[in-house]
């Protein structure tokens, strides 16, 4: 009997050593993740106070689901789409404040800066605001997430279907820093393979108020199409421009990074019957719609598809830190990619070891006010392009992490 219990308290001990080491791997036994954003600028519907509150939902959900024996903290900042305050912030956060994943950072600058120093101090940068695909192509490394979009899924969406309907002949409007350049470059590139000519482009400052002398030039170029390679405030200022100038209807607009909530800030009078390629519609199933109805009923408006993505890629960051029972960057990140995303944003999504994760993405053509069925009732669907075609593809890509 003696024997019995002697044999009883060593097994308990023995789990209360691996218990205690187990969150010992958890540093403070707390998990912190910061939300660097756009708050006020350009960007802020599009990411901004919904991608913070898209973060809460996702620690709620996962703290009532694993009910972790560790602690999961957030802190937000505005980068003001700046690198240099993205780059200070981000340090100061992983050398001063114990931060272990920097998410979001919507503006390919910021998140290019911002994903060294991750690598650098051997933390996760989990992206799904920028769009640039150096960010897993040129540039990868094996501390970055690229979660939601890029440019290549959107040429191969929009640029892609308007080239094949007859929009032969295009201009392109371009932001002038990276990502503007990266959308314009991989636009250009599937017009052309489609049959289509480049008449020419000109570049605008990010971000910008006044689109006259940029679309007159579009105007000049007597293209069909005139691709807008911008995004937010950007976009949503040069459809409004291009309708008082009388550009449009006579030339076609291609709005190559539109959102849902450009389309409710423009209306559905002037966004009509546009194009756009999108990760993620409120509307889409019944998963889509019950998610998005919480977050609405927070938010009171509906998601766009990067703030769907922040909280899809924070719940699959925690749970891998669950599963691990650690926040070793190496060991998350190695979770991370082994586990396959099946959630309301992605079904069979997964993490290529360039980063980029891929999923299908959609071709969606925006309703006219007659086929509406009320506020925020904006998208047809009107393709799924599969995840292998969505993406650069591995055989294609320049990035040292993938094996050829």
């Amino acid at each position: 009997m003696q024997m019995k219990k002697l044999t009883t308290l060593a097994c308990a001990a023995a789990f209360a050593t691996l218990s205690g080491a187990a969150s010992a791997q958890i540093s403070g036994n707390t998990v912190k993740i910061a939300v660097l954003t756009d708050m006020s600028g350009t960007y802020s519907d599009v990411a901004g106070p919904g991608a913070v509150l898209a973060t809460q939902m996702a620690i709620d959900d996962f703290i009532a689901e694993a009910k972790p024996a560790f602690k999961v903290e957030m802190v937000s900042a505005d980068h003001q789409n700046k690198a240099d305050i993205a780059s200070n912030r981000a340090r100061q956060w992983f050398e001063r404040d114990g931060v272990d994943t920097v998410t979001e950072l919507v503006t390919t600058s910021t998140a290019l800066a911002v994903m060294k120093i991750a690598k650098e101090m051997d933390r996760i940068a989990l992206m799904s605001g920028p769009a640039s695909t150096p960010i897993t192509n040129e540039q990868c490394n094996d501390r970055t997430v690229h979660y939601t979009y890029d440019t290549y899924s959107l040429a191969n969406g929009t640029a892609k279907a308007v080239t094949q309907q007859g929009g032969k002949n295009w201009f392109f409007l371009t932001a002038d820093y990276a990502f503007g350049q990266s959308l314009e470059k991989d636009s250009s590139a599937v017009v052309v393979a489609n049959g289509g000519k480049v008449l020419g482009s000109v570049r605008h400052p990010f971000p910008a108020s006044d689109f006259s002398s940029f679309l007159l030039q579009a105007q000049a170029s007597g293209a069909q199409i005139i691709g807008l390679a911008n995004a937010g405030a950007d976009t949503t200022n040069a459809i409004k421009q291009a309708a008082e100038f009388g550009i449009t209807p006579k030339q076609q607009l291609a709005g190559l990074l539109m959102f849902i909530s450009d389309v409710h800030s423009l209306g559905l009078q002037n966004a009509q019957t546009m194009y756009l390629t999108t990760g993620f519609y409120w509307d889409f199933d019944d998963d889509t719609r019950a998610w998005s109805k919480r977050f609405f009923d927070k938010h009171k408006k509906m998601p766009t598809m990067v703030q769907a993505g922040q909280y899809s890629s924070v719940l699959h960051y925690l749970r891998a830190v669950n599963a691990v029972g650690s926040d070793d960057a190496g060991k998350v990140m190695e979770q991370m990619k082994k586990t396959p995303i099946n959630d309301f944003f992605a079904k069979n999504g997964r993490i290529r070891e360039d980063g980029r994760m891929v999923h299908d993405m959609y071709l969606a053509q925006v309703k006219t006010p007659d086929e509406s069925k009320g506020p925020w009732d904006y998208y047809h669907i009107r393709a799924t392009i599969p995840a292998e075609e969505a993406f650069l593809p591995l055989s294609e890509s320049v990035c040292p992490l993938v094996k050829k």
